[in-house]
């Protein structure tokens, strides 16, 4: 996985807020391997309860690597919630880790055309928010560039250089995307870390300088 930080209004890393971060570290690490600079970890300081409007998505090659990268998951202690499988834009499934978080493993390819690469093409921050369109706005303000978008439904930012891609869902969608209810109150356990300035969206997701 290649990492760059070029840009200053996108995502450098992801901090996530859990119980013990040595404990979560070595978890993260089994799992996927991760640069510890691009996922980070803090201690969780507030309560947090239900789905807390956000999914990470790794993005890989082809359905071996999504087995691959499900099995070391299971093996670190993450749970599944949607069973990996086939379906009709792709491969996939999302796993929960220990701390709660939401992970999405995918790929578009529905058959291997070689052997196993544990790589990572992409990882995505899903945001899911209370209003599409305000969010779009709020972001593009702040500097942000649409890559995609389809009405009120999906929007994808272009961050060229940035280490994580930010997408926005609304909020029952994306639950449902991840297989979970829509309903969760409390800290979203997770902010972003970026070279930009700080600031906290409409939904209240926290960007660090």
């Amino acid at each position: 996985m290649d990492i760059t930080t070029e840009t200053k209004t996108g995502i450098d890393s992801v901090i996530l807020e859990v119980a013990d971060p040595a404990a979560a570290a070595a978890t993260y690490a089994e799992a996927f391997g991760l640069p510890a600079d691009l996922l980070r970890f803090r201690t969780a300081q507030e309560p947090s309860t239900g789905f807390r409007g956000c999914v990470l998505s790794l993005v890989l090659a082809q359905p071996a690597t999504v087995d691959s990268y499900a099995e070391t998951a299971l093996r670190a202690g993450f749970t599944v919630i949607k069973p990996i499988t086939k379906s009709f834009w792709g491969y996939g499934g999302v796993l929960q880790a220990p701390d709660g978080t939401l992970w999405k493993l995918a790929c578009s390819e529905k058959k291997n055309s070689g052997p196993v690469v544990r790589e990572i093409q992409e990882m995505v921050l899903l945001l899911g928010v209370a209003d599409v369109k305000a969010t779009k706005r709020f972001y593009v303000e702040q500097g942000l560039t649409v890559g995609k978008s389809f009405g009120s439904k999906y929007v994808e930012f272009a961050t060229p250089g940035a280490a994580v891609k930010l997408a926005l869902y609304g909020r029952k969608a994306a639950a449902k995307d991840a297989g979970v209810a829509p309903e969760g109150s409390g800290s979203h356990r997770l902010a972003i870390g970026s070279a930009g300035a700080a600031f906290t969206d409409l939904d209240g997701f926290a960007w660090e300088a």
